[in-house]
């Protein structure tokens, strides 16, 4: 965990303060990189309404330091060590429902990108794009508006074209639990093998697997082990 905040210079007199005093936006990130917080952070630097006061290497980092960096934006990525971004996207909305967060990864496929907006995130920006692109996300956010990176929004558009035959008519995003059963299904792990690996009975294997067809669009075991196996799974 890395706390960003600068130097405190020294007071003014209030004759040579000046009238109107900039207040910067504080921004934190969730991200195992270095090399991404360090990007993020020069980036930041250019703007000088911003300030990035934080890096939380790990979800768990995140929520212990929200509560003392109180910050504007949280830019969290979904792809995170121990608790990945949608766990801790549900457990920071939970524990910080008015915190404003905006998923920054490279993955832009519609479980991770549904999942995130579902569980709360305000938006959805790609790590592949340009810093103008990062600057009008990050203000979209912070003025209270939905960002959604092309990649991100077309992902959505083709899930719902994939899913319009199913009778809700929408996509749901898939919970880490279910992406656990996905990954031992790929594996040829039987229902009760499953059931034993995870600590839940093999019926409760058996009704995952019937709303992860549903979820999917998918017809049988088949289906949900390509959908595993095209995502590096298994």
């Amino acid at each position: 965990l890395e706390s960003l905040s600068l130097p405190e210079g020294r007071d003014q007199p209030s004759s040579a303060r000046p009238s109107f005093v900039s207040v910067k936006r504080t921004i934190a990130i969730a991200d195992p990189l270095e090399l991404t917080a360090a990007g993020v952070r020069a980036w930041i630097a250019l703007e000088h309404d911003l300030d990035l006061v934080l890096h939380a290497r790990t979800g768990k980092e995140l929520l212990n330091a929200i509560p003392k960096v109180k910050p504007d934006l949280v830019l969290l990525e979904v792809s995170l060590p121990e608790m990945d971004g949608i766990d801790t996207m549900r457990a920071l909305r939970k524990a910080h429902p008015k915190q404003s967060v905006l998923a920054f990864s490279t993955l832009a496929d519609i479980e991770y990108v549904n999942s995130m907006l579902i569980e709360g995130a305000s938006g959805y920006l790609l790590k592949s794009g340009t810093r103008a692109e990062f600057v009008k996300a990050i203000r979209a956010t912070l003025a209270g508006e939905r960002y959604l990176s092309e990649a991100a929004r077309t992902s959505i558009e083709e899930g719902y074209r994939y899913t319009a035959k199913r009778p809700d008519g929408r996509y749901i995003g898939l919970s880490q639990r279910e992406r656990e059963i996905i990954r031992l299904i790929a594996l040829e792990r039987t229902n009760a093998e499953i059931g034993t690996a995870l600590f839940i009975s093999e019926e409760t294997v058996k009704s995952h697997r019937k709303r992860l067809m549903t979820k999917l669009n998918v017809r049988g075991t088949a289906g949900l082990v390509k959908y595993a196996l095209d995502r590096k799974w298994a």
